[in-house]
């Protein structure tokens, strides 16, 4: 069933676009966090989503919401991702898509994509949106709605 709205989200290691260790530890739990599982770097949707959140990264930063992207790319893959778009956010490598299995991010047609997933964590560590959509484009005005919603209460 995977990680549900309402359900805190475990204590995970990751592998981050630098090649140092992630502790989720680190972040989760600590302050709000946009977390979002796409297919695969320099595709058209995939780098439409992560410019999307470059774009508004310095007013999530404002609001105190870090933003991490997570595909099973390589490192060096991640890098170069970052580089040529200018994406100042995180990204976590996760090869065998034991985070993919851990969020229960499902795969799309037929099996043969990875899926787009987003998930709004507070600084609680609970999950207060996932959003699962093959449309790149929905992610971010979702995101926007949600992070509005929980600065506002």
């Amino acid at each position: 069933m995977g990680l549900q709205v309402g359900d805190k989200v475990p204590e995970f290691i990751a592998t981050n676009d630098k090649g140092e260790q992630f502790l989720s530890s680190d972040i989760i739990g600590k302050k709000n966090l946009i977390l979002y599982f796409y297919p695969k770097n320099f595709t058209p949707g995939c780098t439409k989503e992560a410019c999307s959140f470059r774009d508004n990264y310095v007013d999530f930063v404002t609001l105190g919401v870090e933003v991490i992207g997570i595909s099973a790319d390589s490192i060096k893959s991640h890098a170069r991702f970052k580089s040529k778009y200018a994406l100042p956010f995180m990204f976590l490598s996760d090869p065998k898509g034991e985070l993919r299995k851990l969020f229960d991010v499902k795969s799309e047609l037929l099996g043969l994509l990875p899926g787009r997933e987003t998930y709004v964590i507070d600084e609680k560590g609970i999950i207060q949106l996932k959003f699962n959509s093959m449309k790149a484009s929905e992610h971010l005005d979702k995101v926007i709605e949600k992070i509005k919603e929980m600065v506002n209460e």
